[in-house]
């Protein structure tokens, strides 16, 4: 017998909820300059209760070849991957309309 899940009501192995999540989620991505002027990409807006930030914050440094850490609900990049990082979201199911690029 399969688990239920509380929110939408399926079976886990069908549950739709975290699609639903990153869906309607209003993501932010910007660049700051950091400490020696260095670039970072700053990642913003995700809901940490809904997605696993960071296991998304290490599947965006992997395929992006670069540091960078997860702190206080914002994936940090070592430096300027602000198209890349909308575009690998798209892919991992976040509505581009929700997605602003600064």
């Amino acid at each position: 017998m399969s688990i239920v899940c509380p929110v939408c009501g399926f079976p886990k192995e069908v549950c739709i909820c975290g699609d639903l999540a990153k869906e309607q989620q209003r993501v932010i991505i910007r660049s700051a300059r950091k400490r020696y002027g260095r670039i970072m990409t700053l990642i913003e807006g995700i809901d940490a209760k809904t997605v696993d930030l960071r296991d998304l914050g290490k599947k965006m440094k992997n395929k992006m070849a670069c540091g960078g850490t997860v702190k206080k609900g914002v994936i940090e990049l070592q430096g300027n991957h602000k198209q890349k990082a909308k575009e690998m979201l798209v892919k991992l199911g976040f509505n581009p309309q929700n997605i602003e690029v600064i």
